[in-house]
């Protein structure tokens, strides 16, 4: 199985074997390595091969939870299933990238809940039925209802390339590179639904659907 950590391992080892001009500045070459994988590294949640870091969230009905094929599966239960993060997470000025798609059900494959400074939020992806995406919630309006609400299609068994910019007074998201959500924080009060309290500070759910995810990862910005 190849993992984001190997194909590291094995790109570093490649630069190695052709590097020339004696010990001295192959030791460097190896330090420069050393440098950059460790740094890579770092900002994946997931190493492709277990839950290190994470811990299934107890939402109560959930589903299983289990990592297969460089995979996390978020196995469908009745309500919310999900992850947590368990180690230091960002609290502003971050951006969140992963790929997830919809297995099976008809609900959202992706609530990432995150925080904005001191408040929580959720991004949802195909929820209420399959379709809407926004912020739950803004002002008390949910995602279904407030002026971060789209509708769009999404296909089972596809992997969507999703990312969210947080900033102090933005929140941005996009889905295989199209932005969905631009939105300006303002005076206005950011929230999250009792469902997902146990996600903070960070978490990924699903609802009454069978999600994948992989290639977790967060960075400064």
């Amino acid at each position: 199985m190849v993992t984001v950590r190997s194909t590291i391992l094995i790109l570093a080892a490649t630069v190695l074997c052709h590097c020339s001009g004696g010990p001295k500045r192959e030791k460097m070459a190896q330090d420069q390595l050393k440098q950059i994988i460790a740094e890579k590294d770092s900002t994946y949640l997931f190493d492709g091969e277990t839950l290190d870091g994470w811990e299934t969230t107890n939402f109560g009905p959930q589903g299983p939870v289990y990592v297969s094929g460089s995979e996390i599966i978020l196995v469908m239960g009745d309500g919310c299933t999900g992850i947590t993060w368990k180690k230091e997470f960002p609290q502003v000025n971050y951006k969140v990238t992963l790929e997830a798609k919809r297995v099976s059900g008809n609900d959202f494959f992706c609530g990432m809940t995150f925080p904005v400074g001191e408040n929580p939020c959720t991004l949802i992806v195909g929820g209420w039925g399959g379709t809407v995406v926004g912020l739950s919630s803004i002002n008390g309006m949910d995602a279904s209802e407030n002026e971060t609400t789209k509708l769009m299609e999404f296909e089972k068994d596809r992997w969507y390339r999703i990312c969210l910019l947080v900033k102090s007074d933005t929140i941005k998201a996009l889905i295989d590179d199209v932005v969905v959500v631009d939105f300006a924080k303002g005076e206005k009060t950011l929230s999250i639904r009792p469902e997902v309290e146990l996600s903070k500070p960070f978490g990924i759910a699903s609802w009454n659907t069978t999600a994948a995810l992989k290639n977790i990862r967060v960075e400064r910005i």
